[in-house]
């Protein structure tokens, strides 16, 4: 049994820019060089859960959801094509349904303000009312 190690020159890998200049390989046209520069497709499947369930006006969340579905099984099948199309889609459908979804709240929130300082007003005006009944001298125990 041979226990030496044989010391061997192992090339090292090279940065895809040098792969680009180097002479005798085949050069990364620069859709290659982006494809493999950049980060992971984004199927937003979580920020399509939250909005199924939390911000769903007109069905928009459960779009957005089937689309980032799509774009998941897309991107393990190795169609990095249509998973980023589908990606981008839920995206949209996922704004959009938030924004909806803020604009109801935001109008709500506007209805209810305006509902509870005229209840205020009304409890003010009342309370100056019964003063002014307990006040009046000749409507004393007459009322």
């Amino acid at each position: 049994m041979d226990t030496k190690y044989h010391s061997q020159m192992l090339p090292m890998q090279t940065s895809n820019y040098e792969r680009l200049c180097e002479p005798g390989k085949r050069p990364m046209n620069p859709q290659e060089l982006r494809k493999a520069s950049t980060s992971p497709l984004r199927d937003h499947i979580l920020w399509s859960l939250f909005n199924l369930f939390y911000c769903n006006p007109c069905c928009l969340g459960f779009i957005a959801l089937y689309y980032s579905i799509k774009a998941r099984d897309r991107k393990v099948l190795g169609d990095l094509e249509a998973a980023q199309e589908y990606g981008s889609k839920a995206r949209s459908f996922n704004i959009a349904a938030l924004c909806i979804s803020l604009v109801i709240l935001l109008i709500f929130i506007v209805i209810l303000w305006k509902r509870i300082s005229t209840l205020i007003v009304m409890y003010e005006e009342m309370k100056e009312q019964n003063r002014g009944l307990k006040r009046n001298p000749y409507l004393h125990g007459h009322y």
